[in-house]
């Protein structure tokens, strides 16, 4: 299965990125059971915050939409990481928290998540599909617009 994944993520152009070190005092993930918890993926890519802003007044729904893809993009790099590699361990995505930087006035958080539930659910095809929230927040760390988290069911 692992290899399936693979292949799809190169046919959708996706290189997964080495697995992002954390930027405070916590892991990137944790291995409880039969679950992989990790935490909160910024929408990094080449080393830098790509998407920066609050939705609904200096950033769009389509960039907001870029910037979940990028953190789904991330989780699916530190799942790989946890697990040695091999995605194919991925039994289900159980939950993604979805935490939008938006303006007051801003409605649209669950639009902006899409960006990476699509993706997910793209990739692990049923094993994507997944229980969210998505939440808007005053502000999140480094100015990003979103930031996921994940909990994943494995093998």
């Amino acid at each position: 299965m692992s290899d399936v994944i693979d292949a799809l993520l190169a046919e959708l152009g996706i290189t997964l990125p080495v697995a992002a070190a954390p930027a405070a005092n916590y892991v990137p993930w944790v291995i409880s059971g039969s679950h992989l918890y990790i935490s909160g993926q910024l929408p990094m890519e080449d080393g830098k915050i790509a998407v920066t802003g609050h939705l609904g007044r200096d950033v769009s729904v389509a960039e907001g939409q870029r910037a979940a893809e990028l953190c789904a993009i991330n989780i699916l790099s530190q799942a790989k990481a946890a697990l040695g590699g091999d995605l194919g361990r991925v039994r289900r995505v159980v939950k993604l928290n979805g935490f939008v930087a938006s303006d007051p006035a801003f409605i649209e958080q669950h639009l902006v998540i899409n960006g990476a539930s699509n993706l997910i659910a793209k990739v692990l095809g049923d094993a994507g599909k997944h229980a969210r929230a998505a939440v808007g927040m005053a502000s999140l760390p480094f100015n990003a617009a979103v930031e996921i988290d994940a909990v994943i069911e494995i093998a």
